[in-house]
């Protein structure tokens, strides 16, 4: 019985002892490929991520009986994983970017990333929004696009004095909003999400639960931490009332010499705090990082999810986590789940304040 099998039951190990079975659902513009797919899948990676990042796919499969035609681009792959007598987690549907056939022996190599990535996302354009909140904008993209805007409440009644989107994508304009918030922009499942980063909430606003995961549930882990307070503080400028007057705001420490100072100039005092403030949340985040590879598959963690980890040292174990990136992989060596993991807002003290000055 092959690995991939899409049957019931259990693969057994040279001990005579069972392990669970990956299972999962593929189909192509509607029709169920599994069982034709299942003993020639040579390996199935799903990377799922943040911010511009589309989800991708990608399928390796065995056709040296010539099995399979090549799949038009712009087909739509639909792909559900999990473990058989388990529930499968819908992962969403993917348009085919790139198909390659290689041999001998002969090998389809399928790439695709989420369908609700349309093209006309990353078709640059020109437009200025004026006094405009952060929902409207949101709301008036989702519509061009076919797409249903989901924005969490806080976000959506931010005002922005005024932004320019310079031969710009509505992707790369939408990801700079985002960051300058420290947001997470994003499409799945024809939403178009605009969230806070590490909000704890799903797109319907329901509170996620922290994953707990342990040592013994993985097989490798890379942990790295940088200096500590690597930029105690942040500082972002304005200009006051559309005055020649320039301003600027800190967020953190502001007497500290590691202060980094954006580029950029922002129209109001508001917009540059909110800038700041994403800067110097990001670099909190930062300030520690932990991949870790679960030896058994968690189809269902996916990008802001907030776990708990235990079992490795005390400084790993006491930090909260948020799952930056997750991907999961099917092949020869079973069905397993790569996470990137980023510091969670509360495992920080209260951020310093925001000051203002000339400068």
């Amino acid at each position: 019985m092959s690995t991939f099998d899409c049957k019931p039951g259990e693969r057994p190990t040279r001990t005579g002892r069972t392990q669970p079975q990956a299972d999962y659902r593929i189909t192509l513009d509607g029709r169920d490929l599994s069982r034709l797919i299942a003993p020639n899948l040579v390996s199935l990676s799903l990377a799922e991520s943040r911010a511009d990042e589309a989800d991708m796919l990608d399928l390796v499969i065995d056709d040296t009986q010539n099995t399979f035609a090549i799949p038009l681009r712009g087909a739509n792959i639909a792909v559900s994983i999990g473990w058989v007598g388990e529930p499968l987690v819908d992962k969403g549907t993917f348009t085919v970017d790139q198909v390659e056939h290689s041999g001998a022996p002969d090998i389809i190599t399928i790439k695709a990333r989420s369908a609700s990535m349309t093209n006309r996302m990353h078709e640059r354009r020109e437009k200025s929004w004026h006094r405009q909140t952060i929902g409207a904008i949101v709301q008036a993209i989702a519509a061009r696009h076919g797409l249903k805007p989901t924005v969490d409440a806080t976000l959506a009644q931010i005002l922005i004095d005024h932004i320019d989107q310079t031969h710009e994508s509505d992707m790369s304009f939408l990801t700079r909003v985002a960051k300058r918030y420290d947001a997470v922009m994003t499409v799945k499942t024809r939403h178009l999400l605009f969230l806070p980063i590490g909000g704890g909430k799903t797109a319907s606003g329901k509170p996620l639960d922290v994953l707990p995961l342990t040592r013994a549930s993985g097989d490798q882990h890379h942990y790295r931490i940088v200096e500590r307070d690597s930029y105690a503080a942040v500082r972002a400028h304005y200009h006051s009332n559309g005055k020649a007057q320039r301003k600027s705001v800190a967020v953190g420490d502001e007497k500290a010499r590691n202060t980094k100072v954006l580029p950029q100039d922002y129209a109001t005092e508001a917009e540059a705090r909110a800038a700041a403030q994403a800067e110097y949340a990001r670099i909190q985040r930062q300030q520690a990082t932990l991949s870790y590879t679960l030896a058994l598959g968690r189809p269902e963690l996916f990008p802001e999810m907030p776990v708990t980890v235990s079992g490795f040292k005390p400084e790993i174990d006491d930090t909260p986590w948020l799952v930056k990136k997750a991907t999961h992989k099917l092949g020869s060596e079973g069905f397993t789940t790569e996470l990137e993991l980023e510091v969670r807002k509360d495992s920080k003290k209260k951020q310093g304040g925001a000051t203002s000055g000339k400068h």
